[in-house]
């Protein structure tokens, strides 16, 4: 029967049982009920294609407990997984969850110093990761006191276990760590405006927070294949390409390549059922940059979009080539999906949509009172009497950074936004200046950072940038150290520096050099004049 968004508003409730484990209480249970039933769809650049079943992902996930079991993980130690969509991804977070330790996935962009940071902040007892990263591991470990276990996917490595030969080797590991709902099971590094990445901890009953984004956004059941293209290093890969799709009995679809490529990506779609897709923006902006009116998409009925706001001028271009809205969503790293474009709502072209059933969102000013219809204020999510499910347990090892964004009974997303008076909510900005470009979250401070170690730089300041494909790119104002002048090469090396100190995404795809920056009477750089110079005229 259609989806009725506002029946959903009234009668949905959260689930809150008082223990939660997702491979128990889901894997477990799919296994049991429908154990044929397909969970993963698995393929690579070669042509490969794995095939994997509820029970088949029950039983991998079980040998790879009993891995990291051997290895010495224990329940409440966190787990580093720098990997990219290798398969053992999903066998070793399922393993985590199973133990009861906290798996912290990374994108194999990072740097060694972005993981000898995460080693150090995590207190990480192992580190799981494959050839494209193991150096930057190794590298981090030299000036470091850390000795965690090291797991390599890639075959055998000095000084790491070879996982696929002990995986093969294991004796399943049939217990199940009886988990209760608040206990930590996931410590994602989220990027803010000062400082380095930050904690971000959700524990077990987590997962249960994406009911709402499989059942009324993913629009997900058994026998769908759904298809994100997200990273696994960001939270993202948990709403689409973990939780929700199999809380929902649905099957998984995965590619493993290095890199986007929007004709290959297209060429999938067809060749493949898959029935419901979650891209990035920017996906969709090179989508329809391809000729798509000889593409046919025969199994596809469902598409969203997650990361940034994405432009009314995609959504239309995408619906008139394959007859498919575009369902825009909103959430965060802390939260599940918090606002969005559901099925029989009508679309509102630039809006984030409407609150998800269950959720109470509201735009609210400083004392904490929702504002009237069409008034810029700070995007909030109730949470009180109770916490929706799914909201962030906090930031580890900072309850003054955790308490800064609560603001009496509401969470505050960090993000600037006005609703109509038909209940659409309207994206308007970060309320801070972190910035968002192909759905990464790059801290200015972070570029910054990395730039000051160049002798060149004397100050610099980071902000966004209008691009028509990412939608935002880093770019950098630059105040020369004596004896050095500006020229298109030192461009390129200051890039390329950032990229080997940082994580490459985040260099500065713009740089301009500057005589001087503009400051408060203190001396802090005001990077929203800057921004709002970058931004004068592309609204």
């Amino acid at each position: 029967m259609p989806f009725d968004y506002e029946d959903a508003r009234r009668h949905f409730t959260w689930r809150r049982p008082e223990r939660f484990n997702f491979v128990a209480d889901v894997m477990a249970d799919w296994a049991t009920r429908t154990p044929d039933a397909l969970a993963l769809l698995w393929t690579d650049a070669d042509g490969t294609v794995v095939r994997l079943s509820f029970a088949d992902m029950l039983a991998r996930a079980r040998q790879a407990a009993a891995v990291l079991a051997d290895a010495g993980v224990r329940r409440g130690d966190t787990v580093l997984v720098i990997l990219s969509r290798e398969l053992p991804w999903w066998e070793l977070m399922l393993a985590c969850l199973q133990l009861g330790a906290v798996a912290s996935p990374g994108t194999t962009q990072l740097s060694a110093k972005d993981i000898g940071y995460r080693l150090r902040a995590s207190g990480a007892t192992a580190v799981i990761s494959n050839r494209d990263c193991a150096g930057h591991v190794e590298q981090a470990l030299i000036d470091s006191d850390a000795r965690p276990a090291l797991l390599h996917v890639d075959g055998p490595r000095h000084g790491w276990t070879d996982y696929t030969a002990a995986r093969a080797a294991a004796t399943p590991l049939e217990a199940i760590a009886d988990t209760a709902a608040d206990e930590d099971a996931l410590c994602y590094f989220t990027s803010g405006t000062t400082g380095y990445p930050k904690m971000t901890v959700h524990g077990h009953g987590y997962p249960l927070g994406h009911e709402v984004t499989g059942r009324f956004w993913l629009d997900l059941r058994p026998g769908d294949l759904h298809w994100n293209l997200s990273d696994t290093g960001w939270a993202k890969a948990a709403w689409s390409s973990l939780f929700a799709p199999w809380l929902m009995g649905a099957a998984m679809f995965v590619h493993h390549a290095h890199g986007f490529d929007a004709t290959a990506t297209l060429d999938l779609l067809e060749a493949h059922p898959i029935t419901t897709l979650c891209a990035p923006p920017t996906a969709y902006r090179m989508f329809v940059q391809q000729d798509l009116s000889a593409r046919r998409f025969p199994a596809l009925r469902h598409c969203v979009g997650a990361g940034e706001p994405l432009n009314p001028e995609v959504i239309a271009a995408w619906s008139k080539a394959t007859g498919l809205a575009i369902m825009d969503g909103y959430g965060q790293t802390e939260t599940i999906l918090l606002c969005g474009n559901f099925q029989g709502v009508p679309v509102r072209a630039g809006s984030m949509g409407k609150p998800s059933p269950g959720i109470e969102l509201a735009v609210i000013d400083e004392a904490g009172n929702p504002l009237p219809p069409d008034t810029e204020g700070d995007i909030a999510l109730r949470v009180a009497p109770a916490r929706p499910m799914g909201l962030f347990k906090g930031y580890r090892g900072d309850p003054d950074r955790t308490a800064s964004v609560f603001r009496g009974d509401w969470y505050l997303t960090g993000d600037r936004a006005t609703v109509d008076a038909d209940g659409y909510f309207w994206f308007v900005g970060r309320a801070d200046d972190v910035i968002l470009s192909s759905g990464y979250r790059i801290g200015p401070f972070e570029v910054e950072s990395a730039l000051i170690e160049h002798p060149a730089v004397a100050e610099s300041a980071v902000v966004a940038s209008p691009d028509p494909t990412r939608g935002e790119v880093v770019k950098a104002f630059v105040i020369l150290a004596p004896g050095f002048t500006g020229s298109d090469a030192l461009v390129k090396e200051l890039q390329d520096h950032v990229k080997a100190v940082t994580a490459p995404y985040k260099y500065p795809r713009k740089i301009e050099f500057v005589t001087s920056l503009p400051k408060t009477v203190s001396g802090k750089i005001m990077r929203k004049d800057l921004r709002a110079k970058e931004w004068a005229g592309h609204q």
